[in-house]
């Protein structure tokens, strides 16, 4: 057996390793790939035979290579994969099993997914790598450019952010559907009263680059903003329906039957927090529907 070839098969052996770490800091199984496929070749190019402890060696790299993309996605002030709808995980054997995706992403936790997305880039990788893969924050440290006692702050930040009730949408769906009616109402009335009364203050907008085609920014911040990006496209409300959004109240917009919007609600306290607008295809097709009675 050649050198090259015993060195792939260790790899293979900690693919499935890999691919968790780079998921859960990710959230996109497509990105998730391409940061194993990085590892591979920077594998390939080292001396391998100083390596004593390949799996660690490996996670170190996964975790810096992922770290990079993380923070080249902030730089381009790129929201790619939203709040709500987190890209499902898939194994190569799996690859057209619809079912296993399901499977593998809950395993993960999609509200987990959601509140990691909200995380800056090192307090991400931080938080994956000790409070989920159980690594010392010594050999954290070096991975995220800080002092060991520097990335225990970093994942205690996380954690706080991860438990934070703010974070946390209301259980009951009731309370939740009536914030939505109530959003949907004043959104069909131009009631700019009305959708402020149901809006935070601070209240997120994060919306997909297809919903504002050529727009520089696809966040808004504010519940005057978000209420006047409302009222503005309030023609599209006859077309609304409250719905089930993958296990939360949500509204659709289907004109003439076609599904075209999905507003996604994160709600604290009876008030809207988030608003995350999908509309790019793909993930309108991975989203779990179903239209509540009126």
């Amino acid at each position: 057996m050649t050198e090259q070839k015993f060195l792939a098969e260790r790899f293979e052996a900690n693919r499935t390793h890999l691919r968790k770490v780079a998921y859960r800091m990710l959230g996109s199984a497509s990105e998730a790939d391409d940061a194993v496929q990085e590892a591979w070749l920077r594998l390939s190019r080292s001396d391998a035979s100083a390596i004593e402890n390949l799996s660690g060696w490996l996670t170190t790299v996964i975790a810096r290579v992922c770290l990079d993309m993380l923070r080249a996605r902030q730089s381009r002030g790129e929201e790619p994969y939203g709040l709500n709808a987190p890209e499902p995980i898939r194994s190569r054997e799996d690859a057209n099993d619809p079912e296993q995706d399901r499977l593998l992403a809950d395993s993960v936790g999609l509200a987990l997914l959601v509140v990691l997305q909200t995380l800056a880039p090192a307090e991400r990788v931080a938080f994956v790598l000790h409070d989920m893969f159980d690594l010392p924050f010594e050999e954290i440290a070096p991975i995220v450019g800080r002092s060991s006692v520097a990335a225990r702050q970093l994942a205690s930040r996380a954690r706080r952010r991860v438990r934070g009730a703010h974070t946390m949408p209301d259980v009951d769906l009731a309370p939740q559907r009536d914030v939505v009616n109530a959003f949907l109402a004043a959104s069909r009335n131009g009631d700019f009263q009305g959708l402020l009364a149901v809006l935070d203050p601070d209240v997120v907008l994060r919306a997909d680059q297809a919903a504002v085609p050529g727009a520089t920014a696809t966040q808004l911040r504010g519940a005057s903003t978000v209420a006047k990006n409302a009222l503005a496209f309030s023609g599209r409300s006859r077309f609304a329906q409250v719905a089930r959004v993958n296990g939360t109240i949500g509204i659709v917009v289907a004109p003439h039957g076609r599904l075209s919007v999905v507003l996604l609600f994160m709600i604290s306290r009876g008030k809207i927090i988030e608003i995350d607008v999908v509309v790019d295809p793909e993930r309108l097709r991975r989203l779990d529907l179903a239209i509540l009675d009126e």
